[in-house]
């Protein structure tokens, strides 16, 4: 008589029997799928290397009263969606374009950058002058070159990462220049710009210190799943119309009921609902984009500060809403408890992982791959634009003369 014992080893022993006999079918399809992602791999990180980058350094005019509205139309340009045929995908590793929007502060100095492929940069130009004529850009050497990588032995600095996730499903949107009026044109003393507290934060640090945060984008792909299939992707404006049926409770309207009786849908919406329903639907007429954003905390180790560990944390906050979406820690470079990293191996590898990561602009593609967040235009130019003179910050970078207009022989 078997056990319990002797059954579950039998089954094991047929199971990996079947294995063994069936290898000679199964093992040379799986090698040579491993050998094409191995290529597929190798060929997209020879594309990365080999595309030539610009960064750009925008200097702000001293008096701008532009609303974020603007920065919408300029994220247009990014929404770059051609990524070569399957060919060229094969043979060259094309990748679709993406973009690094990036609010820097070095020593208090706060600089705004864009990373971009150098193919982009006229477009680029074209695009902010048409919107902000007084602003100046110009290329700069990057910033992250200067810094040694953490880990080696010309490093002298501590440093603490983090890369941020919705609290929510990506369908949320969050709290945004609109909710913040902005979108009006009230007079300057009663504006509530929300860049203004992650400003405030940046121009306070020392001069030995520094605060790096991207914004990388790209634009959105079908990545969610498709409900009733097993492998089936859909757009994230499906699954935020799944969401909208969802909180309407449509599903609760009967076939054949009475054409003039107010919807029981209608009424189980609760007004922190509806604002909800009304968000998602005006998100949706909006370009959006799949986005991750890192932020990194350095300085010398005498000199490093844990209390802007929490301000750089709190200066996203002002984005969040409780009805709404809003940002949390996704990874960091720590652990709350100390027993899991007792020796600090772990939070080491840590830090030279999310470094390395921020200087290579990787998230979409190999070495690092993060978990996208999809953000619309009118939620990235709430994160990212130039502020106006509400924003009173006396380290943003400005220029001292007004630009009259951009360049003539600017390529359009």
């Amino acid at each position: 008589m078997l056990t319990t014992t002797g059954v579950v080893n039998e089954s094991l022993w047929l199971l990996w029997t079947t294995i063994g006999r069936t290898a000679i079918i199964w093992l040379p399809i799986f090698l040579v799928y491993l050998a094409w992602k191995l290529w597929y791999y190798y060929k997209q990180a020879i594309y990365i290397r080999e595309t030539p980058w610009v960064m750009l350094d925008i200097k702000l005019p001293r008096e701008m009263s532009k609303s974020p509205k603007a920065m919408e139309v300029v994220l247009g340009i990014f929404a770059q969606t051609y990524a070569g045929n399957k060919w060229t995908r094969f043979t060259q590793g094309v990748v679709r374009s993406w973009f690094s929007l990036e609010l820097v502060s070095l020593g208090g100095t706060i600089h705004f950058y864009i990373r971009a492929p150098k193919f982009f940069k006229n477009l680029i130009e074209a695009q902010i002058y048409s919107q902000y004529p007084g602003i100046e850009i110009s290329e700069a050497e990057d910033y992250v070159q200067n810094i040694p990588a953490y880990g080696t032995s010309s490093s002298n600095h501590k440093i603490w990462g983090v890369e941020f996730a919705f609290s929510k499903k990506d369908a949320y949107p969050i709290k945004t220049y609109v909710d913040y009026g902005l979108d009006k044109d009230p007079k300057e003393e009663f504006k509530v710009d929300p860049i203004t507290p992650m400003l405030e934060f940046l121009g306070s640090i020392t001069p030995a210190e520094q605060v790096w945060v991207q914004i990388l984008i790209i634009a959105t792909r079908n990545r969610f799943h498709k409900p009733g299939t097993w492998f089936g992707k859909q757009d994230w404006k499906d699954d935020a119309k799944t969401l909208i049926d969802e909180l309407m409770k449509r599903e609760q309207f009967k076939a054949g009921s009475d054409p003039n009786a107010i919807p029981f849908g209608a009424l189980a919406l609760s007004p922190g609902e509806r604002t909800v329903v009304e968000a998602i639907e005006r998100s949706m007429d909006k370009i959006a984009f799949d986005c991750g954003i890192r932020g990194i905390y350095l300085a010398p180790k005498d000199q490093f500060k844990e209390a802007n560990i929490v301000g750089l944390m709190s200066s996203v906050k002002q984005f969040n809403s409780a009805n709404l979406n809003g940002f949390k820690p996704g990874f960091k470079t720590g652990f709350d408890e100390e027993w899991k990293d007792f020796r600090g191996i772990r939070v080491e590898r840590m830090k030279r992982k999310i470094f390395d990561a921020y200087r290579r602009r990787s998230y979409f593609y190999p070495p690092y791959v993060g978990k996208s967040m999809v953000l619309n235009t009118e939620e990235l130019a709430t994160i990212y634009h130039f502020p106006g003179q509400v924003a009173a910050t006396p380290t943003l970078a400005k220029i001292e003369s007004k630009r009259g207009e951009p360049p003539v022989d600017l390529p359009i």
